[in-house]
């Protein structure tokens, strides 16, 4: 579900502009460029994260597991009922079921993924039968901003040249 502009509130848009900040990050580091920023009911950053897949030597650690596994530590509980994540690509399969195990209310992300993203790309996770947990979706929240972040990076990685 796509929402309009006018629609968002304001922390909507600081809330992203953090979660592109972790993903600039994320790509300086030689990692996708993925940040991502959870939020509790009352607006407050709870935890935060880049993608650290390489850096980790651990395949799930994408930005939003990481910041997952951060508010749940913080919340001293595995769910994360009324809390929003913001992140800069749209989810992948891993990632929308921990969000869905982890009750997250709402997920705001900017840029979809045709090849490796789960919400309304590819396997459509949320929309599955057997999915127990469907949080709110807001789709395209600074999008061209997230998406010519991520073709940067590519460019650069498929030219050779050293990180972003």
């Amino acid at each position: 579900m796509t929402i309009h502009d006018s629609d968002r509130a304001a922390p909507d848009y600081a809330h992203m502009d953090r979660a592109l900040a972790l993903a600039q990050a994320a790509a300086a580091a030689g990692e996708v460029p993925v940040g991502a920023v959870i939020v509790d009911a009352d607006g407050q950053i709870v935890a935060e994260a880049a993608n650290a897949p390489i850096a980790l030597h651990d395949p799930t650690a994408h930005a939003e597991v990481l910041a997952i596994r951060a508010a749940c530590e913080i919340a001293g509980n595995y769910r994360l009922p009324g809390h929003t994540l913001y992140v800069t690509l749209e989810p992948c399969t891993m990632c929308a079921s921990a969000i869905a195990n982890a009750r997250i209310a709402r997920v705001v992300y900017a840029a979809t993924d045709p090849k490796g993203g789960a919400v309304e790309s590819g396997v459509r996770f949320f929309d599955a039968p057997t999915c127990h947990h469907r949080p709110e979706i807001d789709v395209g929240l600074k999008a061209d901003k997230a998406a010519d972040m991520l073709r940067a990076f590519f460019r650069a990685r498929r030219q050779g040249k050293p990180k972003a």
